[in-house]
Order: C-alpha cells, then sequence, then structure tokens
C-alpha cells in the first residue's frame, strides 16, 4: 500500500514546485538573475497545465464508462420481455383492484362482474365508487346475467345514484351469462393502453360460500397481451 501511495504522488508537480523554491532562493542570494527565472518559471506554468489536464481526460473517461453502462443496462431492459398476464393472489387481490379502479381512463366494459361483491358499503366504496367518482373514466358498461338483475334494482343501482360521477353508468346489458369468466376491460392511464382483470368462476379461483362467489386470485392482463382482443371480442359478441 506505501509504495502505491508512494507512486501515485504527483512528482511532476513537486519537482516544479522544488524549481521555484530553489530558483526563488537563489533569486534572493544574488545567485541568478532574472534572465534564468523567467525559463523556470515558463517551465513551472507548463508543468502545472499539464498536471491540471489529468483530472480532466480521467473525467472524459468516467463520462464514457459511464455511458456505455447505461447504454448495456437500457438495452439489456429492452430485451427482457415484459410478462403478458400476472397472476394476482389473495394477499394483493384488492390492492391491484383498487389501483386498476383508480387508474382507468376512458369507457370501461363491467363484463360478468359478481355484484356480490360490491353488495356491502365498504366493499362498494373501496372497488366501485372510484371508478364512478374517476374522473378519466368517461363511461361504465355492465353486461351482467340476468340473475343479478334484482340485485342489481334493489341495492347497486341505488347506491350508484347517490355518487357524483352516477351519470357514466349506462344501463346495464342483460343477458344469459355462463359463469365462467369475469373480466373488467379498460383503458390505463399508466401504461397508455387497454388492460384487463380477469377471473374465473368457481374453485380454485373463486371461492364458493354460502352467500356469494368471493374473487379469490385474478389474472391482470396487460396492455401488449395476445388474450386481449378475444376478450373485446367476447364483449362484441355479445353486442351484436
Amino acid at each position: 500500500m506505501k509504495i502505491k501511495k508512494f507512486l501515485s504522488l504527483e512528482w511532476d508537480a513537486i519537482a516544479g514546485i522544488l524549481a521555484a523554491v530553489v530558483a526563488l532562493v537563489l533569486h534572493i542570494l544574488h545567485v541568478v538573475d532574472e534572465h534564468v527565472i523567467l525559463p523556470i518559471v515558463l517551465v513551472l506554468m507548463a508543468l502545472l497545465f499539464i498536471n491540471f489536464m489529468r483530472p480532466t481526460k480521467n473525467n472524459e473517461l468516467t463520462t464514457e464508462q459511464v455511458d456505455h453502462t447505461a447504454h448495456l443496462v437500457n438495452s439489456i431492459q429492452s430485451a427482457l420481455k415484459h410478462p403478458d398476464v400476472i397472476l394476482v393472489g389473495p394477499r394483493h387481490l384488492r390492492t391491484v383492484n383498487e389501483q386498476f379502479i383508480r387508474h382507468m381512463s376512458g369507457d370501461s366494459i363491467w363484463f360478468n362482474v359478481c355484484l356480490q361483491m360490491y353488495k356491502s358499503p365498504p366493499l362498494f366504496d373501496a372497488l366501485l365508487r372510484p371508478a364512478i367518482d374517476n374522473p378519466m373514466v368517461s363511461s361504465i358498461q355492465f353486461i351482467l346475467d340476468e340473475s343479478q338483475r334484482d340485485l342489481w334494482l334493489q341495492v347497486i343501482q341505488p347506491r350508484i345514484a347517490a355518487c357524483a360521477g352516477n351519470a357514466k353508468i349506462r344501463d346495464p346489458r342483460w343477458y344469459s351469462l355462463s359463469k365462467t369468466i369475469s373480466f373488467i376491460l379498460a383503458d390505463n392511464q399508466l401504461s397508455g393502453g387497454t388492460e384487463a382483470l380477469l377471473s374465473f368462476w368457481g374453485e380454485p379461483f373463486m371461492a364458493q360460500t354460502t352467500e356469494q362467489d368471493v374473487p379469490r386470485f385474478i389474472f391482470h392482463v396487460q396492455r401488449n397481451s395476445e388474450l386481449l382482443p378475444h376478450l373485446i371480442e367476447l364483449e362484441r359478441n355479445k353486442r351484436a
């Protein structure tokens, strides 16, 4: 360590300082005159300039290395393929659902969703009201099974009417739907594309209780997923 430290000293600067000190002492003692001092001063200035240029060059090399590393990192990130679909388990179910609804925009489709999820006031306020009050959401279209009509009329619709953004709720479209899949489809402000929350009726994706089917797992379908066109087509087929 001592040898490395010794070798790392700026010997050219040290030599220049020693030469200046020696020249100054000789000049004071009248051993040398101004004609000898002037070349020494010029050499000293040249050494100081060279010494000043070294850190600048090192900084340029460091900047180039940082830029090169950043380029490599960006290349690796671009090569990584983001998942088309993310499975969300029970511990993160509500958080993902709330985030999805909070970032929705434009027209949204709520296909074959279980209205029992919104029956209790706390769940209604957490899972449905944010979409109704979200100023970026222009419309909410429910596509529901006929078996849920009474629950809609007696519980859900009155609660929606009490929300400030109730005008964006379109009249539900009623069909005889098989209890197979359920999804919420909408544009996402963060990703800049269409995304979906997809769930399946029945075990193991929904826990069946005596009163309702409670989602246990959902799939967050990303904006570049090949699954999205099929969900859109499924909704269009019901509309036709």
